[in-house]
């Protein structure tokens, strides 16, 4: 009885410190060898690929899983050098996390592709569409989108990465708190900020300096499907302008919010995200 007891606290002391990985998770191998971690859940069609944001995870989709399991198959991803994904790239560009996500759909013979990103991983999904236009119907951003002509501000990076390598935790932790309305429960709050803050300085870093050189005009410009944008109105969102760059656009608004709109109301975004499934799936 005694070892029995021994062998049975050996085994959860090995899960404990190796972890032990979900069913639904599964890893793949990108194009410079990254791995990549993801989780594919449910089944159906059009198949729903969701993309966090800087420094984020696929956790951040928490609300999303269950609801659209049970109708599509849904994918979550980590980034590389976010989460359970690998961190030995040298440049983490925003064209090289568009290849690790249509490396996600090759593996997985995904054919019929709605993509959907928050924040900075809007920017990846257009240049996943981009770059694998066969497979995707759709594209969805969750609070972003907010100016294809405007872009990102290289000065505003580049004061943002001079203050983060000095203080990494304090100027990030700033820099989030901006992201919240005054709607936004404390709770949830924390809960992103530790998050955020637990990520790796290195690659936040690094995503931050190459994001000034992304031209998202370009891919947007490319993509032949539907762009839409799930905001809140933190920010403003030119729409009208928007329209100049995308073939199709249309905005779904949540007012009242910050920023991390999936997890602030998931039942209203889940509504609205239903919403853009049932107008691009016709």
């Amino acid at each position: 009885m005694k070892k029995l007891l021994l062998v049975s606290i050996l085994v959860v002391l090995v899960f404990s410190l190796t972890g032990c990985k979900s069913k639904s998770e599964k890893q793949v191998i990108s194009f410079d060898g990254v791995k990549i971690s993801y989780d594919a859940q449910g089944k159906g069609e059009p198949e729903l690929v969701f993309v966090h944001g800087w420094s984020c995870d696929k956790e951040f989709w928490k609300y999303q899983v269950p609801y659209f399991s049970k109708k599509h198959k849904v994918v979550t991803i980590d980034m590389g050098g976010h989460g359970k994904s690998g961190k030995s790239r040298e440049q983490w560009t925003v064209e090289a996390y568009g290849k690790d996500v249509a490396m996600v759909i090759e593996k997985l013979d995904l054919k019929k592709v709605i993509l959907v990103g928050h924040s900075m991983g809007g920017a990846v999904i257009a240049e996943a569409a981009y770059q694998r236009p066969e497979n995707i119907i759709g594209v969805a951003g969750a609070d972003t989108f907010h100016d294809f002509e405007r872009g990102y501000n290289s000065n505003l990076i580049r004061q943002t990465v001079e203050e983060m390598k000095a203080d990494f935790v304090g100027k990030t932790t700033g820099f989030i708190n901006l992201m919240f309305s005054n709607s936004t429960n404390t709770e949830l709050k924390d809960w992103i900020i530790n998050k955020v803050i637990m990520s790796d300085p290195n690659v936040a870093i690094n995503v931050i300096e190459n994001l000034s050189d992304y031209d998202i005009k370009m891919a947007v410009s490319n993509i032949s499907v539907p762009v839409y944008s799930i905001n809140s109105d933190l920010w403003p969102t030119e729409v009208e302008g928007n329209k100049k760059y995308a073939k199709t656009y249309e905005i779904k608004m949540m007012p009242g919010l910050g920023h991390f709109v999936m997890l602030e109301d998931p039942n209203g975004f889940n509504k609205l995200l239903d919403e853009v499934i049932s107008e691009v799936a016709i």
